[in-house]
């Protein structure tokens, strides 16, 4: 059930209410004396510092960077032996070196 604050115009005080979408409303005009507060929502995306990514999201990262060979995300989720990743380190050096001489 949803809360809702409202601030009580005549003491200055803040209160919590909880109720229904459907009766806040009929509460607002029951209660003119009091004016809702809108504030932050209160979202909880995971807990703690260490949210470890699920294995089916990963393997979708892993698809998405395999589309993008040398991007971050190709190199983060996608498993390369040692023999790509020594052939695109010389393949990229010797590119930088065609691009200097031109």
């Amino acid at each position: 059930m949803p809360r809702y604050d409202f601030l009580n115009t005549e003491t200055g005080e803040i209160k919590e209410y909880t109720m229904s979408w459907k009766d806040l409303d009929e509460f607002k005009k029951n209660n003119p004396h009091l004016l809702q507060q809108i504030g932050t929502p209160q979202i909880v995306g995971g807990t703690g510092d260490r949210v470890k990514t699920d294995a089916g999201f990963k393997e979708v990262l892993s698809k998405v960077g395999s589309k993008f060979p040398d991007s971050p995300l190709d190199k983060r989720y996608n498993n390369q032996s040692v023999k790509d990743i020594k052939t695109r380190d010389i393949v990229k050096k010797h590119v930088d070196i065609q691009n200097k001489k031109k």
